[in-house]
C-alpha cells in the first residue's frame, strides 16, 4: 500500500474541493431535497486561506433569484495525522450580488409628504423638537400665550425644534437660493400679499396670500420671491409694429437734383 504524501494543512485543504462541495450540496438538500440539491452547487470560484489551519471555498449558487451569491464552505484540521473536518457552510452574497438594502428603521424611513388621509405620525420619545408647555420655549410669542390661559399647549417647539424648522424652509423650494427666487423681480419681505408669521420667526418668514403665487399658502422666506411680487409692473408696449427709422446714406444726392 502507498503511503500518501503529507501536506501542510492550507495545502490539504485548497486540494479538498470535493469535499466541500459535497458539504454545500448536502446543506442545498434540507431546501430542495437530495435530488434537486447538486444542480444548486455550481463552479469553484475560489479558496480562501482562513490561517494555518482552515480554508474556505467559494463555490457559484444557482438558485434562482440568487445572482451573484456564493456558497461558502469553510474546512479545518488540526495537523497531518487528523481529518478535514467541515466547519462551516452558508450561502453568501458576493460582491456582484442582488441583495436588498440595509435595513432603516420605521421611524426614519417616513419621509416628508408621506402622511396620508387616516396616517397617525405620533412624535418619538424625547423628541428633541418639542418641549412641556410650561418649561420656557425662549419664544416670547408662545411664553405670552402661555401666561394669558395658565398653560398652554401640552408641547411647543423647543429652540432646536425651531432651528430645524428654518434651516429646512430657508434651503427649501421657497428659500432665497431657489431658482424662482434668483429670478423674481421682488423679495416677498417687500410684498403685499406677504403675511409675517408670530413668534421669534416673524422677521425670517411669513406665508405668502397670492392664490396666483407658485407658494400661495405655504411658509416663505423673506428674501424669497416670484413673478407675482404686488408691484411688478408691467411696461406698455405698442400693439402694433413699428418699423425702426433707417437712414440711408448711399444715394447721392448731388447726382439725383442733376438729373
Amino acid at each position: 500500500m502507498n503511503a500518501v504524501p503529507t501536506l501542510d494543512p492550507p495545502v490539504r485543504l485548497v486540494a479538498a474541493v470535493e469535499q466541500a462541495r459535497s458539504a454545500a450540496i448536502d446543506e442545498a438538500a434540507l431546501d430542495v431535497g437530495a435530488a434537486a440539491a447538486p444542480g444548486l452547487v455550481g463552479e469553484h470560484l475560489e479558496a480562501v486561506s482562513e490561517g494555518p489551519g482552515g480554508v474556505t471555498h467559494y463555490f457559484d449558487a444557482t438558485y434562482g433569484g440568487y445572482r451573484g451569491w456564493r456558497w461558502s464552505v469553510t474546512l479545518a484540521t488540526g495537523g497531518d495525522d487528523t481529518p478535514i473536518t467541515v466547519s462551516e457552510v452558508v450561502l453568501l452574497p458576493g460582491p456582484d450580488a442582488l441583495i436588498a438594502p440595509a435595513w432603516v428603521p420605521w421611524g426614519q424611513r417616513v419621509q416628508p409628504g408621506d402622511l396620508g388621509v387616516g396616517d397617525l405620525l405620533p412624535a418619538p420619545e424625547g423628541d428633541e423638537r418639542l418641549v412641556p408647555g410650561y418649561l420656557a420655549s425662549a419664544d416670547p410669542a408662545v411664553e405670552e400665550v402661555v401666561v394669558e390661559v395658565g398653560l398652554g399647549r401640552p408641547k411647543v417647539l423647543s429652540r432646536r425644534g425651531r432651528e430645524l424648522a428654518a434651516q429646512r424652509w430657508f434651503e427649501g423650494p421657497h428659500g432665497p437660493a431657489s431658482d424662482m427666487a434668483r429670478a423674481a423681480p421682488g423679495r416677498c419681505g417687500t410684498c403685499g400679499f406677504f403675511l409675517p408669521i408670530a413668534g421669534s420667526m416673524r422677521g425670517a418668514f411669513g406665508v405668502c396670500g397670492n392664490e396666483y403665487g407658485p407658494a400661495d399658502g405655504a411658509v416663505v422666506a423673506v428674501a424669497f420671491g416670484c413673478g407675482a411680487h404686488s408691484d411688478v409692473q408691467v411696461e406698455p408696449v405698442s400693439p402694433v409694429a413699428v418699423a425702426e427709422l433707417v437712414y440711408d446714406d448711399g444715394v447721392d444726392l448731388e447726382t439725383v437734383e442733376k438729373g
